[in-house]
């Protein structure tokens, strides 16, 4: 059984029609990527499996269970997280109220504690600045952040948009190696991402998203060597 499973979703803004009867699965323990242009439906499809958007028609399971309308507050209990394209740190608040904000559905003093401390590990920068402002932080930084924040809730599916949007070369790397390392610690991740050559290298899978429908699915490494895969998304 797929761990998030989405059934002929379509979704309108108005008149709109923004996803045409989209179908994906996700499994345990895999990556997934979804890629496409600006416009294609990416964001769209992310933010109404996490309850942000209403679906119009079709279904959204999660580990069985139809989560169609179920609201976003309250998918987090229920194990998925988001971190949300650009970042949306509270920017007035410290790196450490950021975090703690990320664990509101856990009762546990302790286990907070101890997830802080995971979070600290895989994050030193984090560590180093938990007393600073969030707004005072570089992009990559942020975007740690936001990841810190959504790791807190102890998801066991995260949903990444675009999370290497405006960042360096250099915090590219560190962000996907990041991704792949929180993938390896048991996390499933569906991620959205504009940078489809590096999406494409982390993922298991891959579905390519084209104006509202899925254009081509596949194994992530047969997609990059797909030669309309690589004229639209790869090339340089």
């Amino acid at each position: 059984m797929a761990m998030l499973e989405v059934k002929d979703l379509s979704v309108y803004y108005g008149v709109i029609q923004a996803l045409k009867g989209i179908s994906f699965s996700v499994n345990e323990g895999e990556i997934i990527a979804l890629i496409g242009a600006n416009g294609a439906g990416k964001t769209t499809t992310l933010h109404t499996v996490t309850g942000l958007i209403p679906a119009k028609s079709g279904h959204i399971l999660f580990e069985g269970k139809d989560i169609t309308k179920v609201p976003g507050y309250k998918l987090v209990s229920m194990g998925i997280a988001h971190v949300p394209e650009g970042r949306r740190v509270f920017a007035q608040l410290s790196v450490l109220q950021n975090l703690k904000l990320g664990a509101y559905t856990r009762k546990d003093k302790k286990e907070m504690e101890d997830t802080l401390e995971m979070v600290y590990e895989r994050f030193p920068r984090l560590k180093e600045r938990k007393n600073q402002m969030a707004g005072t932080l570089s992009g990559g930084e942020q975007q740690m952040l936001a990841m810190g924040r959504a790791l807190m809730s102890h998801p066991r599916l995260i949903v990444m948009d675009e999370p290497s949007m405006g960042l360096s070369p250099i915090y590219v790397n560190e962000i996907f190696d990041i991704i792949e390392s929180i993938n390896k610690d048991g996390v499933t991740v569906l991620l959205v991402e504009q940078n489809a050559k590096k999406a494409l290298s982390i993922a298991n899978r891959a579905y390519v998203l084209e104006t509202g429908t899925i254009a081509l699915s596949g194994d992530a490494k047969v997609l990059m060597d797909d030669d309309s895969v690589k004229k639209a998304y790869l090339s340089e």
